[in-house]
């Protein structure tokens, strides 16, 4: 198997897993609910930046055709909502891939890129 199937596997993946978490979620009746927002970070939002991370570099510079990369920045925004709906914000996520990614290159840390994309926990949406 080539790297690019492993990838967009993986993309499929990411973007099943969110459907089923979008379809299950209830929001917190006192929020935040901080713990859940991580998990939604690490089982998800970095997962879906670091799997374009990791594709884009070293030895691998695998190109995604549309479908796939559509795929992956809408899983990417969709675990971002159920990020920001932990802290009882909705919000319309439609950040860049590629901006997520650089903030993840930049600061090594998922809830940093959470926080600088949505503006939240601190509500300055």
């Amino acid at each position: 198997m080539d790297a690019q199937t492993r990838f967009t596997e993986r993309i499929w993946d990411l973007s099943e897993r969110v459907e089923a978490e979008q379809t299950a979620f209830e929001p917190p009746t006192d929020p935040p609910a901080e713990d859940r927002a991580m998990e939604f970070l690490r089982e998800g939002a970095g997962p879906a930046i670091s799997l374009f991370v990791e594709a884009r570099t070293g030895r691998h510079m695998v190109h995604f055709p549309p479908e796939p990369y559509h795929a992956l920045e809408s899983a990417m925004n969709d675990w971002l909502e159920l990020y920001a709906a932990c802290y009882g914000v909705d919000i319309e996520a439609e950040f860049a891939l590629r901006e997520a990614a650089e903030l993840l290159i930049d600061t090594r840390n998922i809830k940093d890129v959470a926080e600088l994309l949505t503006k939240v926990p601190d509500g300055q949406r």
